[in-house]
């Protein structure tokens, strides 16, 4: 029988590592919720640094503070760029994911640690909350009456009459508003797993692969920063085309 190739796989990380070392039914338990774990240590760095830069606030801040407050200025300034005055109000939910979704990118680059975003069960969810969220914005500031108009492609006179024209711009949107999570999840999902079975075969080298391994690092670092970064703008162009009002 021809032989089989080995297995393209990830680099070892402290979960997997703990779960072979014991038994059952922990090691299931660790193998099914890994990257769960790592989500939450994702949540709990998150957490250290926001403490860090709001405690002892004061009126002249200091490096942590002023650091945060320049980040959330410019995160706010560069929704409001895509959504206008309106994104004030997202900017807390765009900017958390953003934030989210780097710490959990850049996680992997960490000695035993691992990206949960190089897993589609949790760009899923990350892509499935933006779905409900913008459903719920839309829903509440348009109306239902005003959402399913948008659904229709604004239909007046005689295209309205027609009968078609609103069927197939419904059916239209709805298809695009349901693949929508589909393309997030997947999307963010592969090029950060790829990124990380890419340094995986680069420390197979050993230490004949360090020059390119340092090099592939730096690279991962800027990828982690624009998948982020492109999740978070595709969010906000997505909640301002379903928003958007006539005036």
């Amino acid at each position: 029988m021809p032989q089989e190739h080995p297995a393209l796989s990830e680099l070892p990380n402290l979960v997997s590592f703990l779960a072979q070392h014991i038994n059952e039914p922990a090691s299931q338990f660790l193998h099914r919720f890994e990257n769960v774990i790592f989500s939450w240590v994702a949540v709990g760095i998150i957490c250290l640094f926001a403490y860090l830069s709001s405690r002892n606030m004061k009126g002249i801040p200091h490096r942590w503070q002023n650091a945060m407050e320049v980040f959330v200025l410019g995160v706010d300034d560069f929704v409001c760029g895509i959504m206008g005055p309106q994104g004030k109000r997202y900017t807390p939910f765009i900017g958390t994911l953003f934030i989210y979704i780097l710490c959990m990118n850049l996680l992997g680059l960490i000695p035993f640690m691992k990206s949960p975003t190089s897993s589609w069960s949790t760009t899923l969810a990350l892509a499935i909350c933006v779905f409900v969220y913008v459903q719920y914005a839309a829903l509440k500031t348009l109306g239902v009456g005003g959402y399913f108009d948008h659904l229709c492609g604004k239909p007046r006179g005689f295209l309205a009459l027609s009968v078609v024209f609103p069927l197939f711009m419904f059916f239209l949107h709805l298809t695009t508003e349901l693949i929508r999570p589909l393309t997030l999840s997947l999307r963010l999902r592969s090029n950060v797993w790829g990124d990380d079975l890419l340094l995986a075969q680069f420390m197979g080298l050993g230490i004949t692969g360090l020059p390119i391994l340092f090099f592939s690092t730096m690279l991962v670092i800027v990828a982690s920063v624009v998948q982020a970064l492109i999740f978070s703008i595709l969010t906000a162009i997505y909640f301002s085309m379903t928003l958007v009002r006539e005036e």
